[in-house]
């Protein structure tokens, strides 16, 4: 079920969208310039800027051609954190399954 955009979530689209902003005029790069490198379209490049919900590849598309998607990939490896190295020893499970109801995150 998918309801409302989470407080943190749309705080974080709008963030990622400023930044990205930021990151294409330090690039000296227009709208319609960046959106031709990243392989999408302006309005695409104008949503994500908003903060507004565009598909991960598209955010990584973008993110490629601004020259900052190793930072994006780099942010979310699960060994950087305190409790991906103490794990890093164990074995993963392929999936993580349960019975009965799930509880939210």
């Amino acid at each position: 079920m998918v309801g409302a955009t989470p407080v943190a979530v749309a705080r974080a689209l709008r963030r990622t969208g400023e930044h990205l902003g930021t990151w294409r005029r330090l690039r000296q790069l227009t709208a319609v310039e960046l959106a031709d490198r990243a392989g999408v379209s302006r309005d695409t490049v104008l949503r994500a800027e908003k903060g507004q919900s565009v598909s991960v590849e598209n955010l990584l598309r973008i993110a490629r051609a601004l020259g900052v998607l190793d930072q994006i990939t780099d942010a979310l490896d699960p060994y950087t954190t305190d409790i991906g190295r103490l794990r890093a020893d164990e074995s993963l499970p392929r999936r993580v399954r349960r019975s009965g109801p799930r509880s939210g995150i």
